[in-house]
């Protein structure tokens, strides 16, 4: 009799009130705060409050996935933060155009 390995899913619920500081951002995308900050300066995440401190920064959910799947893009295709701005940015907005459509359709 065979075995079949087990595996294990791991996720993360998130709700429209869920805010998260710039090192749960980056343990959260396992990536260095560094990385976010560069996500900030090419305006892929916003913080919730442009505050002075960095370390007072703090992120919505939305950003949370922004930010996962920026590096996503990077890591997948090779591509620069300009450019996965602009995809997401792309991405977004076929998403309120399909939502558009279903309201119409």
């Amino acid at each position: 009799m065979s075995t079949t390995p087990k595996q294990t899913l791991t996720g993360l619920i998130l709700d429209e009130d869920c805010l998260f500081t710039l090192d749960e951002m980056s343990i959260a995308c396992s990536v260095r705060t560094e990385y976010i900050i560069e996500l900030v300066d090419e305006g892929i995440v916003e913080p919730t409050e442009q505050q002075r401190e960095q370390q007072q920064w703090s992120f919505t959910g939305k950003n949370l996935l922004r930010a996962r799947k920026a590096r996503r893009l990077q890591h997948d295709l090779d591509i620069n933060l300009a450019g996965a701005a602009l995809v997401l940015d792309m991405l977004e907005e076929i998403e309120q155009l399909r939502e558009q459509l279903r309201r119409l359709g």
